[in-house]
């Protein structure tokens, strides 16, 4: 990968257009960008970054603050990045996300995110010469041309400072998690887990499988109606001999039944004979006393049987006189309808109520007539009446009218003054609404920054309180340390007894090799065991991987901190937040008002409008009203004289015509009442003689003592119903007496049949006790048999999976550097120290040429201290001494020309690992201002190495004496309205 061009505008500290020619400044194989801090230097590594992969290397990703404060408005944000890679030319254009003041009217719009790739040579086959303007597309492309991540990116190409000295220096744990980022070896943590997983599912599984045959064992028992073995120990021959005893009592109890139920049935057999002898003499009993009982009530029956004779004989003479009786009440009736007849006709003014038939008939008829003479004249009345009413409201209409005008015409007058109030009203709201969107962002903006001021305090608490777990993490894990350290010293000093605790006879010792073991060291008091040294490293571990997490926390409280007091160091005033909302309040009141007035305004228009139409038609309405009152007077006037001489004394026609008719109605009613009583009394008499002839005829000599004889239906079917009884009853009891079985009974004969129960009951109580326990025993034995037969499936089904979980239980702590594993080495760590291992061949080439030949990396795969894990160590050998010596022991500019080497080693194997293409440019910032003369010369010389090859290196630096070395710089020049570029050759 060769970069060519940068091109960065309103982007970090750069307010305009700065173009970086990678080309130029890279022509010599070296190149200086310097400048005073804080101007800008690392941000344009961080543009190379975000022009790539969108984003830039470490905690400055977080803030998310790539535009210039200084731009102006109208200039977009924009990285431009010209490269090589794999031999194809691109160009890249970034924008990113941010907030940008609206074109029109007040507040911020969010300016989307933005990425493009172009070919500038000939695309690589599977892409289309237009290039690419989706983010994820364009990302995808240059990780895949690039070969590697973000994080990779920045690990190998843009060397970070101070980042390699401390990756040099880093303990087992730090350094295995940077490994794991460059080699991304996440798929072997994944193993490692999956065997993890896969060890506690099946250690579950198979504890359930145990369980489970527990639980049978334990049911087993207790349907055997047994105890379960104390110490769990139940085998084949514990389950043999539980069902061979259950088989035992079951044959047993299936005897004893048997007995009981052949006694049983022999009682049943007496209780049935004794049942039978009781029952015929209870029936001969019955039938004797039934037919005594019929013979005494003979004189009754007879008595029951004359009555019913003569209430039959009366029935004609009954039905006779109920007919009289219905006439009497049918005449009584028509009397008193007689009777109200003649009061009804005097009140109507009829009073000769005594005349005889014809003229009562010919008064009915001249009434009659009369009351169709005035049908005739009801309808000129009915009209009459609804004229006045008509005549009425017109009055009211006239006035009502009139008023109308009235009140239009003042409406009228009124309305410019109103619809002019109206129209300023709106002025004012449609100003006010005009102003709410930059209040409302200012308002925002003043709420930002008071909630992060009310956060600035949490933040400084979250300091202390990190700064305080950190202290006392510390103090923790240098208390676990000096307590590892003092155990493991104890364990030496009675190592010589722990291994003559290990030696046997004849055995060779491991120290001097003597087969003879004479005089063997004894364990001194206080001795410590590999397992107490252990469990003290853990604890010690425990107690280091706690002050990380504590260190680390500390560190994000400390960046939360400094970002809130970054954004909040322009300060605004507290007070300006109420103002704002005041101001807001009564501007949105205001402006709320804007529609309601606005449709005001429409109205009062409309209104005009409407008045005017509406005065011209009541006016018209008015003078209609008028010409319809008077020519209605003078109808009603002229019908009114027609009409007043037919009503006579009456208030009007019609109420004079009810009366005519009421009369007619009464005169006609009293013929009707008069005529039905006369035929009633005639038929009556006819009556009252058929009823004295039908009881002659029936053999009574008076009608009332036929009455008398009489009987109603329900005495007559109670008479019909007791006769029939005791004929039924004398009939039944001789055909009892009757029948064969009771031929030599003794009715007086006693039977004991409560004997024979008590037997019965008995024998069958026993015979229902002994198959409940027979039935008991069958269903235990069966439930036994059923649960062992399950028992010995589990048991050979979960031998297999014992064995199985073994293995992988084994197999697990050895991928995850336990048990076997005697390196304590996980898979992952074994990866990565191969990678480590080389990463120091591929760096210590480099690092025995920047130190002529002095020094070299060793990677080491033994145990760290305290038992941790090993396979990540990194040392240096010193050929001057021959020795091998930890990479702190080295000077700070041996400790840079190592980093460095391990920088460009680690890029190599990194690159190579992922297919990646060739880095031929680098950027170093790596802190030069802490190196002194004499070792600034040997960096010099290493980097003059490093061009070698056609590489390009950037140092990025403010030192002044590598302005003096370096002909070709890149100058970062500081100002208020921010940074500018400068190339200086």
């Amino acid at each position: 990968m060769r970069l060519h061009s940068l091109e960065v505008t309103a982007f970090g500290p750069y307010p305009g257009t700065e173009v970086v020619d990678f080309d130029l400044l890279g022509a010599d194989g070296l190149f200086l960008l310097h400048g005073e801090t804080g101007a800008g230097k690392t941000t344009l590594l961080d543009a190379i970054a975000f022009a790539l992969f969108g984003k830039v290397p470490g905690v400055r990703n977080d803030a998310r603050r790539l535009r210039c404060d200084y731009a102006d408005n109208d200039t977009l944000t924009e990285v431009k990045l010209e490269l090589t890679v794999q031999g194809h030319r691109l160009r890249l254009v970034r924008g990113p996300e941010y907030e940008r003041p609206k074109r029109r009217g007040e507040g911020t719009t969010k300016q989307q995110a933005r990425a493009s790739l172009t070919w500038v040579s000939d695309p690589p086959g599977g892409y289309d010469r237009d290039g690419l303007i989706r983010i994820d597309e364009v990302s995808r492309t240059v990780e895949r041309l690039l070969g590697m991540s973000a994080e990779q990116f920045f690990q190998v190409v843009l060397l970070p400072q101070g980042e390699f000295a401390r990756f040099l220096r880093a303990d087992t744990q730090e350094r295995e998690q940077l490994l794991e980022k460059l080699f991304s070896t996440y798929r072997f943590a994944d193993v490692e887990k999956w065997f993890r997983d896969r060890r506690t599912e099946r250690g579950r599984d198979l504890e359930a499988r145990r369980a489970g045959a527990m639980r049978l064992v334990a049911r087993v028992a207790q349907a055997a109606g047994e105890e379960p073995p104390e110490d769990h120990s139940a085998d084949g021959e514990w389950l043999d001999l539980m069902v061979s005893r259950l088989s035992e009592a079951e044959t047993e109890a299936r005897e004893k039944a048997r007995q009981a139920g052949v006694a049983a049935a022999a009682a049943e057999q007496e209780m049935t004979k004794a049942r039978e002898l009781a029952d015929r003499v209870r029936r001969l009993r019955n039938a004797r006393a039934e037919l005594a009982e019929c013979e005494r009530m003979a004189p009754q029956q007879q008595e029951w049987l004359a009555e019913r004779a003569k209430a039959r004989r009366a029935v004609p003479v009954v039905v006779a006189n109920r007919g009289a009786a219905q006439l009497q009440v049918e005449l009584d009736h028509a009397t008193k309808a007689e009777e109200e007849a003649i009061v009804a006709a005097r009140k109507a003014g009829f009073h000769r109520v005594d005349a005889d038939e014809s003229f009562l008939r010919a008064e009915s008829a001249r009434l009659t007539e009369e009351a169709g003479g005035l049908a005739q004249l009801l309808e000129d009345a009915k009209q009459q009446k609804k004229a006045k009413l008509r005549l009425t409201k017109l009055i009211d209409a006239d006035w009502a009218a009139e008023e109308k005008v009235n009140n239009l015409e003042a409406d009228l007058v009124a309305l410019p003054e109103k619809l002019k109030a109206a129209s300023d009203e709106l002025l004012l709201a449609s100003e006010a609404a005009a102003r709410l969107d930059g209040l409302r962002a200012r308002q925002a903006e003043l709420t930002e920054r008071l909630r992060l001021r009310e956060r600035l305090g949490d933040a400084e608490e979250k300091v202390k309180n990190a700064e305080a777990v950190l202290r006392k993490a510390i103090d923790a894990h240098q208390q676990a340390r000096d307590h590892s350290l003092t155990i493991r010293a104890r364990r030496l000093d009675g190592m010589a007894a722990e291994l003559a605790s290990r030696l046997a006879a004849g055995d060779a010792c491991p120290v001097c090799g003597s087969t003879e073991h004479p005089a063997l060291a004894q364990l001194i008091p206080g001795a410590v065991s590999e397992a107490e040294e252990a469990a003290a490293v853990a604890v010690e571990q425990d107690a280091q991987n706690e002050r990380g997490e504590a260190e680390r926390a500390h560190h994000a409280a400390v960046a939360d901190l400094t970002a809130l007091q970054e954004r909040l160091a322009s300060g605004d005033d507290p007070a300006e937040l109420s103002e704002v909302d005041k101001l807001l309040a009564e501007t949105a009141a205001l402006a709320a008002r804007r529609e309601p007035q606005r449709e005001l305004v429409r109205e009062l228009e409309k209104r005009s409008a409407t008045i005017s139409a509406e005065l011209s038609a009541a006016k018209q309405e008015l003078a209609s009203v008028r010409t319809e009152r008077e020519q209605l007077g003078k109808t009603v006037e002229m019908r009114q004289k027609r009409l007043d001489p037919a009503r006579g004394e009456y208030s009007d026609v019609r109420v004079r015509r009810e009366h005519v008719l009421l009369s007619a109605a009464a005169v006609t009613e009293l013929l009707r009442a008069r005529g039905q009583r006369e035929q009633l009394s005639k038929r009556l008499t006819d009556q009252q003689t058929e009823v004295h002839e039908a009881a002659i005829s029936a053999g009574f000599a008076e009608v009332a003592d036929a009455l008398a004889a009489a009987r109603d239906e329900l005495r007559l079917a109670d008479l019909d119903r007791m006769i029939s009884e005791l004929e039924n009853r004398a009939a039944a009891a001789k055909a009892v007496l009757a029948e064969p079985d009771l031929a030599g009974v003794d009715p007086k004969v006693e039977v004991d049949l409560d004997s024979a129960a008590a037997t019965l009951a008995k024998a069958r109580e026993v015979a229902d006790a002994d198959v409940a326990v027979l039935r008991e025993a069958e269903r235990r034995s069966a439930d036994v048999k059923a649960l062992a037969a399950r028992l010995r499936a589990e048991w050979a089904a979960l031998s297999p999976v014992e064995e199985e979980y073994a293995e992988l239980a084994a197999l697990t702590d050895v991928v995850n550097g336990r048990g076997q594993n005697s390196r304590r080495m996980s898979l992952r760590s074994y990866v990565l120290a191969a990678r480590l291992e080389e990463v120091a061949v591929a760096a210590s080439a480099r690092l025995s040429r920047m130190s002529q030949g002095r020094y070299s990396f060793v990677h080491s795969d033994a145990r760290g201290s305290h038992g941790t894990r090993g396979g990540l160590g990194l040392d240096v050998l010193d050929d001057y001494s021959g020795k091998i010596r930890p990479a702190k022991t080295l000077s700070g500019g041996e400790s840079f020309l190592a980093s460095l080497a391990l920088a460009l080693g680690l890029a190599d194997v990194v690159a190579a690992e992922t297919g990646g293409a060739l880095l031929d440019t680098l950027f170093v910032d790596e802190g030069f201002g802490t190196l002194d003369a004499d070792t600034l010369d040997e960096v010099m010389d290493t980097l003059d190495e490093l061009r070698a090859g056609g590489r390009v290196v950037g140092l990025v630096s403010h030192v002044e004496e590598l302005r003096q070395r370096i002909p070709v710089r890149l100058r970062v020049r500081k100002a208020r309205s921010g940074s500018r570029l400068e190339v200086i050759a």
